[in-house]
């Protein structure tokens, strides 16, 4: 569109502009430094922010996870989308009304006891050490302990109440209420803003992701009740102390592959030969027993191997993130890792494809 007179006429009488490049050569690198001064800004910006990514992402996984239960719902109740989540939301409500007022009672009180069991254990376990010709340093010990401790207290305390992570944990179900109620409205809004030819492959690459992480996700919850509440009947059973809180410690420890079972194993050891040898063989037992039957039986009859994760591949990113992100990163490392996966495999999978089609193109 042609300029205006009044408007050709300022152009003309302020001269040229001193940011103008004449060289197309020179603006096309001029333009080549901004885009990649840009990509850098947004990295060092997704860094600095990563902390509240991290919490957008927990908001997927609780939304996949309502998602997933109002479909199961819709199963058996054809009700509105709405009323299933809601439903979803007030038996998910209810039970942590539950274990929040059962907390308040007689968890408590075992979770204050527990870390000075661990620490007597410990101390005990590397009396036994030094006995055996292991020179293990009284400082090493303290420190050793004073550590486990201090992971066995925050846990603890979030069974027990307190507000620890509360902020993160209430933004999280928050949004993925949000997230839950119209999960096709955002999934449009992040495609409106992408090449129309790139949209159908997020689409299909967002339906892929989401499948794969209900799954995931039905494998988790299954077996975090499964061992919770095996856990907690074999070990009331025997008499073992602290029965309860081991239970609830050991499913929620399931959410975490290969490390929550370690840690939820040796708490679990550690108060069991607190009340003799005996009692300690049988938690071993216990823990072996509820552990292979989840990973052999529960699992692979819900989750159907959705997702073939290499174990170490697993191990180092709940390392990696939880030294970056604390407990939340160590809770979000396998979730995120399948997605990255699933993303990667899609993209694998389009690359092939068109190889495929363009040699056919080229021998018609």
């Amino acid at each position: 569109m042609s300029q205006e007179p009044d408007e050709q006429a300022f152009d003309e009488g302020i001269g040229g502009s001193p940011s103008r490049i004449s060289s197309p050569e020179l603006r096309f690198e001029a333009q080549r430094a901004f885009v990649w001064t840009s990509v850098i800004g947004l990295v060092i910006l997704a860094v600095y922010i990563s902390q509240s990514l991290l919490v957008i992402f927990g908001a997927m996984v609780a939304a996949t996870i309502i998602d997933g239960g109002a479909r199961l719902l819709g199963r058996v109740v054809p009700l509105p989308r709405t009323w299933l989540v809601a439903i979803v939301l007030f038996i998910g409500g209810g039970f942590f009304y539950w274990l929040a007022g059962y907390a308040g009672s007689q968890i408590s009180r075992e979770a204050a006891q527990l870390p000075e069991i661990i620490e007597a254990q410990a101390t005990v376990a590397f009396g036994w050490l030094r006995a055996q010709g292991f020179a293990v340093a009284v400082d090493d010990l303290q420190g050793m302990a004073g550590q486990l401790i201090s992971g066995v207290g925050t846990v603890t305390r979030a069974i027990g109440g307190i507000l620890g992570g509360l902020t993160t944990l209430l933004l999280i179900s928050i949004i993925g209420v949000y997230l839950a109620m119209e999960p096709q409205l955002y999934e449009r809004g992040v495609a409106w803003m992408l090449p129309r030819h790139r949209r159908a492959e997020f689409f299909e690459t967002a339906s892929k992701m989401a499948y794969t992480m209900r799954r995931l996700m039905a494998g988790r919850l299954v077996g975090m009740i499964f061992e919770g509440i095996f856990t907690w009947i074999l070990l009331a059973w025997y008499g073992v102390p602290m029965a309860a809180l081991l239970g609830i410690l050991t499913g929620l420890l399931a959410f975490i592959p290969n490390l929550g079972a370690l840690v939820a194993g040796s708490l679990m050891v550690l108060v069991g030969f607190s009340g003799g040898t005996d009692m300690g063989v049988y938690t071993i037992f216990v823990y072996f027993l509820v552990q292979t039957f989840d990973g052999y039986v529960v699992i692979p009859m819900i989750a159907k191997k959705t997702v073939d994760l290499a174990p170490a591949l697993v191990l180092a990113a709940q390392l990696i993130m939880g030294i970056l992100f604390g407990i939340i990163g160590l809770f979000l490392a396998d979730p995120m890792l399948a997605m990255l996966k699933v993303a990667l495999e899609q993209r694998a999978q389009r690359y092939d494809n068109r190889e495929k089609v363009e040699p056919a193109k080229n021998g018609a």
